[in-house]
């Protein structure tokens, strides 16, 4: 991935540069596919208008799904809480689709059905409404009803052949992520343009990010003529795409105060495919890992980072216990995409929670002081590792499983343990066993139950 600009002259680097100069624009919209990079620039441009101090109360971000144009117009010219700038962010916003784009929000729903599911069904939503058409007009193979002629008519540059290989598909996961049958808003935007037209007041800053956009839209014109817009798009070519990855991990690691020596990179290079979100979570893993150590050896790659199913299976567990929906639908596809059987990513599962339910138990036990979940691996290591290993391999009533993993599974695992109650934990261990008996013993779709058990744990 790479960043593109518009046709302007503008880069993230000039408005940077013109941020720390102290000249700050009105308005700015990034938009694109390239996610990460979007996120990046996000983040950067955020830091430069306002100091960390200011951002609690200075700060106003929003998502595209909750936007409404009025209260975004009143936002900006209310003064700030505190003196300073003031940003107000709408994040993925939603005012610059048009029915123009219909065909370009297919084809991101496509695209993000397997990898974002939960992103896909939000950008579903906004396709049913500016089609208008619901949510329950297409349950219950009820989007059979729509002819060739009337999809193409509405979506146009769509001939709609593969809709029978996504729309139940998405249809079943706006179900299950409880987004109702109402006609989804399409919020009109000139009110917020004539207000850009007549000027903010001086210091607030609107800031905008969006996958798709009509550039006929008066709103883009306004925030073109008056603002910064940055375009990010995926550009397709391995040594591209390796040298971006590359930009990106050593700034993230210099911020980090570490260092990779080159048979690091090799190593990283080959487990990840130097794929950026890949890449990047990884590299996060690895200065945890490290600690205070500066530099990461090829050796702490190959600890750390691999590619067997147990390890997405934990990845799985991670996101279960941060309740995030999405990366846990999207690890779950991944594991039976990789010839996992139902069955055994069961067994996989319920040991997981027996190990997160040990962790939970220690925890509450108080029997190991001094841990934190925010304490570094080096520091778990040398104070708490000790403890725990001293339950490895005891016997009686209490055998604590945990203590017999390799050091920085149980790390991980008492980290996650933080995220629920003993309580909850032992309801969805014998929701599991339940599970396990079901799929041996009935008819019921395996894959199913397994969703409908990572819906459970992600939405209680």
């Amino acid at each position: 991935m790479a960043i593109r600009t518009e046709e302007s002259g503008n880069s993230l680097r000039r408005v940077l540069a013109d941020l720390q100069k102290g000249r700050p624009a009105p308005c700015y919209l990034l938009y694109g596919d390239a996610e990460y990079e979007i996120h990046d620039a996000f983040s950067k441009i955020v830091n430069a208008l306002l100091p960390p101090e200011d951002q609690t109360l200075n700060l106003f971000v929003l998502d595209g799904e909750d936007e409404d144009p009025e209260q975004i117009g009143k936002d900006l010219l209310s003064p700030p809480l505190i003196p300073g700038r003031k940003v107000v962010a709408v994040r993925r916003t939603r005012l610059f689709h048009s029915r123009k784009t219909l065909s370009d929000l297919v084809r991101r729903i496509r695209q993000q059905m397997n990898a974002h599911p939960q992103q896909a069904a939000k950008n579903f939503m906004t396709f049913l409404g500016i089609a208008g058409w619901t949510l329950d007009d297409f349950r219950e193979d009820g989007w059979k009803a729509i002819s060739n002629q009337d999809w193409q008519q509405t979506v146009e540059g769509d001939q709609g052949e593969e809709r029978a290989n996504w729309l139940p598909r998405i249809i079943e996961v706006c179900t299950g992520l409880g987004l109702g049958g109402k006609r989804a808003a399409v919020s009109d935007a000139d009110f917020l343009e004539s207000i850009l037209r007549r000027g903010l007041p001086e210091g607030n800053v609107l800031l905008l990010t969006a996958e798709t956009v009509d550039k006929r839209k008066r709103l883009f014109k306004a925030v073109s003529e008056l603002g910064r817009v940055l375009n990010f798009s995926v550009e397709k070519g391995e040594a591209r795409q390796k040298n971006t990855v590359m930009d990106s991990a050593k700034a993230f690691l210099t911020e980090k105060g570490k260092g990779m020596t080159p048979g690091a990179w090799e190593v990283l290079g080959s487990k990840t495919g130097f794929q950026l979100r890949t890449s990047m979570a990884a590299l996060e893993k690895l200065v945890t890992y490290t600690g205070e150590r500066r530099t990461i050896e090829a050796s702490d790659v190959e600890e750390v980072i691999s590619r067997t199913r147990e390890d997405k299976l934990f990845d799985l567990t991670a996101a279960l216990g941060e309740k995030n929906l999405e990366k846990g639908l999207v690890l779950l596809r991944r594991l039976k995409d990789q010839g996992s059987h139902p069955l055994a990513i069961l067994a996989m599962l319920i040991r997981e929670f027996r190990l997160l339910l040990h962790a939970r138990w220690l925890r509450d036990k108080g029997a190991l002081p001094g841990y934190s979940p925010r304490m570094d691996y080096g520091r778990y290591t040398k104070s708490i590792y000790p403890i725990l290993k001293a339950w490895s391999g005891q016997t009686g009533d209490v055998h604590i499983e945990l203590a017999d993993q390799h050091p920085y599974v149980a790390f991980n695992t008492l980290r996650i343990s933080e995220n629920f109650s003993e309580k909850r934990l032992r309801r969805h261990l014998e929701d599991l066993l339940a599970m396990d008996l079901a799929m041996k013993s009935t008819a019921r779709d395996p894959d199913l139950m397994l969703e409908r058990f990572v819906f459970d744990v992600c939405q209680t």
